[in-house]
């Protein structure tokens, strides 16, 4: 399942994709709020000659979070340091890291909420008087130590906001929630794409591409590779509507986005507990898939496009999901 093309967890094929990144805020599409505020917030810290507050960007994966963090630290002038919450496995590691930035860094963490909690409380001191309390000695003869780090900002990226820890979470100066992208902001990244690639597309076939990529511009990005390979094998090279059509008929992509893992989930729903309500951990029993991984990747496009509902006993089909599945109640 998770090979789908059109999930928006990032797959191997995407981490090659940075040629197609954007690298300043003038070049990044969408999200027009956060990125004003952040542009301020970045000539403040510069006129200041301070760091920027630690950033928090939560919100739904493939929205282009790591990307934002990117272009913080370009707009910065600063080092890009990057690590994963789950590869932070003892305290060592994060110690490690923070041992080893520069003055003015930029330390990008992903999936932030992973980080074990008795890992979390180094990040404390780091991030607040920007030193390490190191425990040296053994046990009876222990002590704590202070490690003066140069200072630097931390952004934090989470698809699970609700999963930080108080303590943390109000350690950040900057929260921002990225949403879902409209179909106007996805038809210009499909242009732009379509630039840095070299590769044409017309704006009909732009605009399709914008409707079935599900908000998300790491779904347009990795459509728009799939379409380009239709075009130049069985086409002049010229991404067309019909072109577009007919790849992603190939791709089972349906009109709005969802494939058939969106259907088979929507499906045991309503066959296998009569539409719901239904908790989360019985759907996910029935279509072998991990319960955490149908609330982060499956179900908020089903719930933003209104074919699912949450309720107090569990999730629902909605009368416009049955009709989209053509399923009669």
């Amino acid at each position: 399942m998770d090979e789908r093309i059109v999930t928006n967890k990032e797959l191997k094929e995407d981490t090659f994709d940075f040629d197609i990144r954007p690298n300043r805020l003038d070049e990044y599409i969408g999200q027009s709020d956060v990125k004003e505020n952040i542009d301020i917030y970045i000539k403040s810290a510069k006129l200041r000659g301070a760091c920027l507050d630690h950033v928090l960007l939560y919100g739904p994966p493939g929205l282009g979070k790591t990307t934002l963090a990117s272009i913080i630290a370009n707009e910065l002038g600063s080092n890009f340091k990057t690590i994963s919450g789950p590869a932070i496995e003892k305290s060592g590691d994060l110690a490690a890291v923070l041992s080893s930035i520069d003055e003015n860094d930029v330390l990008f963490i992903d999936e932030i909420h992973r980080i074990p909690r008795y890992i979390e409380e180094i990040l404390y001191s780091a991030m607040e008087d920007f030193c390490l309390d190191i425990i040296v000695g053994g046990e009876g003869s222990s002590r704590s130590i202070k490690i003066n780090i140069p200072h630097f900002t931390l952004v934090g990226a989470t698809t699970r906001a609700g999963d930080l820890s108080a303590p943390l979470r109000d350690r950040f100066g900057i929260i921002a929630k990225l949403n879902y992208y409209t179909d106007e902001e996805l038809f210009l990244i499909a242009k732009r794409t379509s630039k840095v690639l070299d590769t044409e597309i017309t704006d009909e076939a732009a605009m399709e591409l914008a409707k079935r990529s599900r908000g998300t511009p790491r779904i347009v990005n990795r459509l728009f590779k799939r379409v380009r390979d239709f075009a130049l094998v069985e086409g002049n090279g010229v991404i067309d509507i019909d072109i577009m059509n007919k790849a992603l008929k190939r791709l089972k992509v349906d009109s709005v986005g969802l494939d058939e893992t969106d259907y088979n989930l929507i499906k045991a729903i309503i066959e296998r507990f009569n539409g719901g309500p239904v908790g989360i951990e019985a759907i996910a029993s029935s279509i072998g898939e991990e319960a955490t991984t149908i609330e982060d990747v499956y179900e908020p496009y089903l719930l933003q496009m209104g074919y699912l509902k949450r309720t107090t006993r569990g999730r629902m089909v909605t009368d416009k999901g049955y009709e989209h599945l053509g399923i009669k109640r």
